[in-house]
């Protein structure tokens, strides 16, 4: 196997998170990379639940030393678990006057996160507010931080009117509900367990031009004159139209274990983590050439650097 000094196409079959992306950071960032993003599932946010977040922040839900607002419309936190909720946040952020955002965004609110990915969109919108809990990595750790941290803030911070704020959970229209029931817990004291509202920010369908997208793309790279690519894969969505546009299915819609590119270039496939490592190896019997140690931009990148240093011979 060989590669030219040329870049080396990555296809990130994700949406590009926005207003920062750690995979365009990371695999930009070095000359022997070319990271191109396709995305598999189209985002579409809810105008009515946006209206409401607006209105909630510019009538000061979420500033608590505004003793005039009712208990009933505020919050003491915002828990985020995705990129689409950040980006919901971000529409609403950068359409207040900056003047009035730290008011109605004061740092005496925690914004909880569950990986440095929501973590670092976040914090590019260069508020006050404390980015907290982007170590536990999963919604169970998070729920578990967010006991312990949320519970020994001040009163102040966490009380209205005689009533424990609750948190805001902004999310999709599937999710998993490990977080609410984990918060709200009857095995918890009473005192000790938080409140959550759910507000479901945006909605996901399978994008319906993927197809041809993605043949695009091949067809592009193919051009380029490029030897290798590495193709990334984030969940189980679009794991079949990847492999049926590579041309590695045989009529029962299984891996074809003779299956070879159909060009000169060399396709790889990398995965986010386990379960759409799995879901290829049981759905189709094709095992990805690697799958990251951490659901991460560096998990990623890492896994394939080791793949070609120790698989793919560099001719300069």
């Amino acid at each position: 196997m060989s590669s030219t000094t040329s870049d080396v196409p990555v296809l990130l079959l994700k949406t590009k998170s926005i207003p920062a992306d750690g995979y365009q950071d990371i695999f930009a960032g070095w000359n022997n990379y070319n990271p191109t993003f396709l995305p598999v599932l189209e985002h579409r946010f809810r105008e009515d639940a946006l209206a409401w977040l607006k209105t909630i922040t510019t009538g000061s839900g979420f500033n608590n030393s505004d003793t005039t607002v009712d208990a009933e419309s505020s919050f003491g936190g915002i828990i985020f678990t995705s990129q689409r909720a950040v980006e919901a946040f971000t529409s609403i952020v950068e359409s207040l006057d900056p003047p009035t955002r730290d008011q109605l965004l004061p740092e005496a609110l925690p914004l909880y996160v569950v990986g440095p990915a929501t973590a670092r969109g976040l914090r590019s919108l260069g508020l006050r507010c404390p980015i907290i809990g982007e170590e536990t990595g999963n919604g169970a750790a998070l729920a578990a931080f967010m006991l312990d941290h949320y519970n020994r803030l001040p009163a102040t911070q966490t009380v209205r009117q005689n009533r424990k704020l609750p948190l805001l959970f902004l999310v999709g229209e599937v999710r998993r509900d490990i977080i609410p029931k984990s918060l709200q817990s009857s095995d918890l004291l009473e005192e000790a367990r938080i409140g959550v509202h759910e507000v479901v920010i945006y909605e996901t369908c399978e994008m319906a031009s993927f197809h041809i997208d993605f043949s695009r793309a091949l067809g592009e790279n193919v051009a380029s004159g490029a030897q290798e690519q590495w193709v990334v894969v984030f969940s189980p969505q679009g794991c079949k139209a990847m492999l049926d546009c590579l041309g590695w299915l045989d009529e029962s819609g299984r891996y074809k274990s003779d299956a070879t590119d159909s060009s000169t270039m060399t396709t790889y496939v990398a995965t986010i983590g386990p379960t759409t490592r799995d879901y290829l190896i049981k759905e189709f019997g094709f095992e990805p050439h690697v799958s990251a140690e951490k659901p991460s931009p560096e998990g990623i990148y890492a896994a394939i650097e080791n793949y070609r240093t120790t698989n793919v011979t560099t001719q300069l």
